[in-house]
């Protein structure tokens, strides 16, 4: 009987155990929105954490607190090493935190804007400054052409 219990608190217990969420080693630069997010996410961890605690903490649910304490932990280093990165805009020229049109070999047309990497998503029209994409075209020009993953784009637009 005795058995069954360690097993089940043994189970409990390696359910709590979240690993850390990765932090990348790049330098955290951000753009304004993206220092916002990390505000906001930060909060809401916060948040979480405070709940978790109210209901609890570790007797009651030990994987929301786990899952609070783990992003606390990631959200609390992400704005400690956020950059807040403004260059001064160059006519013409990509640059971290703007937007950078780009035409396909086949005619397609894409806008991305280069931002830090917890701001980026793909789906929503951003990358970050460590991807493929970014690195191609970052200290380009307006009318310069890139290989980005082995085909050729041109860049059509800067904002």
């Amino acid at each position: 009987m005795a058995v069954a219990f360690t097993r089940e608190e043994d189970y409990e217990s390696r359910a709590a155990d979240l690993p850390d969420r990765p932090i990348s080693p790049h330098p955290n630069l951000v753009t304004a929105s993206g220092l916002a997010a990390i505000d906001h996410e930060l909060a809401e961890a916060r948040a979480a954490y405070a709940a978790a605690q109210v209901e609890g903490g570790v007797s009651a649910d030990r994987t929301a607190m786990a899952r609070a304490t783990r992003d606390l932990r990631y959200w609390s280093q992400r704005r400690a090493s956020a950059q807040l990165t403004e260059p001064e805009f160059e006519e013409g020229k990509v640059q971290f935190g703007r937007s950078v049109e780009i035409e396909r070999d086949d005619g397609r047309k894409q806008v991305f804007r280069i931002t830090g990497e917890d701001e980026a998503d793909p789906a929503e029209g951003s990358v970050s400054y460590v991807s493929p994409l970014a690195r191609g075209l970052l200290g380009k020009r307006l009318g310069d052409v890139v290989t980005v993953n082995g085909a050729e784009v041109e860049i059509v637009g800067v904002r």
